[in-house]
């Protein structure tokens, strides 16, 4: 098995599809109008706006705060780097090194 796809719910698809393609450096593609994919290492981020793609009336599909995304990279230099140039969040990370070598960041 592999996963393929995780839906990320979100309240405006285009401040979504700015911040991830400044996030991830690549532009990813919109799918219609409140869906847009980036393709991470063969599992597709869905940025997903239930108004924009005409879905409001799905309550479960409200966007959810408190949302994790682990991500790996060997880039973490320059991911903080994208959020800085960032104009849709301030630097509001928090950073932690773990023992095993792995670097996490959480997004104010």
């Amino acid at each position: 098995m592999k996963l393929y796809r995780v839906i990320l719910p979100v309240g405006d698809i285009d401040k979504a599809e700015e911040f991830y393609s400044q996030l991830f450096g690549m532009k990813g593609e919109r799918v219609s109008p409140g869906r847009h994919y980036f393709d991470l290492g063969g599992t597709i981020l869905a940025c997903y706006d239930p108004k924009a793609d005409g879905d409001d009336k799905q309550a479960t599909w409200q966007p959810h705060f408190n949302q994790y995304i682990y991500i790996s990279t060997e880039e973490i230099e320059k991911i903080f780097g994208n959020i800085k140039k960032s104009q849709t969040t301030k630097d509001g990370r928090q950073h932690r090194s773990h023992a095993v070598g792995r670097e996490t960041f959480l997004r104010n």
